[in-house]
């Protein structure tokens, strides 16, 4: 049932977003003295970790992904793996297997063996490299938050993010997600390159001693707790209404799509991406101390939840129109008619 105007936090959780507002901002600051600017994409990452959504980065090489990464599963205290996708790569590698083990007694029996996945932060590493049947393994995973193996199901520990890079730049020996594994990440994440004064501080910051440890500031329970918090606030039915305009407006066959899209879209977001909007406005507004969502909160996370789920034609891209600027069209012309 959509959420009214007029409900509002109990005083319990009041004091939790406040404290939540709080401890973000110990977390950047944390993640400040080893990962230089990328303001956004920290945000973002966060979003993702509250909202129970996986994020898929995206960047060139050098721009920090693996070390954003590791060290935000450092400040939280939580069991991170790192899984390099290479075209060998088997499921069995992700997810683990059974090996025959000694046991008391001089008997053997099968034990399963836990793969990399089951950690609380999972990066895969360049992800398109990998083929389509070792993807599949880590997407079910992502989707179920349990891997199957020999028959035998196994639970993932929560919480459990998944963070997946890919490399624009080099295309060869890759295996793209298909579109139906992409609608399956919540936010694409991209990492910009730095300004000059932030490459400066680089250069002075990373080729002195060796990067300080960082300071746990949220356990595994803390995070669950807080992933229930968020869901619990409150969402004007305005909000609603217009996050689902939105994402309508991004299909080319929908009545109210604008007809400057329509030949420029192939095909739109699904109504996942109606559900993504809302979760990551409603961490968002926690994570900066609000008691209630915002359209301002939508439009902050419509690039990142809708610009993967859109698939332009050859016309946009002879154009060279992106799914980026469609997006922020859209938002533009949504904000004018409401």
């Amino acid at each position: 049932m959509a959420a009214r105007s007029s409900e509002r936090l109990g005083e319990g959780d009041v004091q939790a977003i406040d404290q939540l507002r709080e401890t973000y901002g110990r977390l950047r600051e944390e993640l400040g003295r080893v990962i230089i600017g990328q303001h956004e994409a920290i945000e973002r990452l966060t979003i993702c970790l509250f909202a129970r959504g996986h994020g898929l980065l995206m960047g060139v090489p050098g721009l920090a992904k693996t070390l954003l990464v590791s060290k935000l599963a450092e400040t939280m205290s939580l069991r991170f793996s790192r899984i390099q996708f290479t075209p060998d790569l088997m499921p069995m590698d992700i997810t683990g297997t059974d090996i025959l083990q000694d046991v008391v007694g001089g008997k053997r029996e099968f034990q399963f063996v836990h793969g990399p996945v089951f950690a609380n932060i999972v990066l895969a590493d360049e992800i398109n490299r990998a083929p389509p049947k070792t993807q599949a393994a880590m997407l079910e995973a992502m989707q179920e938050r349990k891997v199957t193996v020999i028959g035998k199901t196994f639970r993932l520990e929560a919480p459990f993010l998944v963070l997946a890079t890919q490399n624009p730049v080099e295309q060869e020996g890759t295996y793209p997600l298909p579109e139906a594994q992409l609608d399956r990440f919540m936010f694409l994440i991209e990492m910009i390159y730095p300004s000059e004064e932030e490459e400066v501080l680089i250069a002075r910051t990373t080729t002195g001693d060796e990067l300080p440890e960082l300071r746990n500031l949220l356990h595994a329970e803390d995070i669950v707790r807080n992933q229930q918090l968020v869901r619990r606030v409150p969402v004007p039915d305005h909000v609603y209404e217009y996050a689902v305009k939105l994402t309508r407006k991004t299909r080319p066959n929908d009545l109210t799509a604008p007809a400057w899209l329509k030949p420029l879209v192939a095909w739109g977001a699904g109504p996942r991406a109606v559900q993504y909007l809302i979760l990551g406005a409603k961490a968002r507004s926690a994570l900066l101390g609000s008691y209630l969502v915002r359209l301002e909160d939508i439009k902050e996370v419509a690039a990142p939840v809708l610009t993967h789920r859109i698939i332009t034609t050859f016309a946009a891209q002879a154009e060279g129109i992106d799914a980026k600027g469609i997006v922020k069209r859209l938002v533009e012309e949504t904000d004018a008619a409401t």
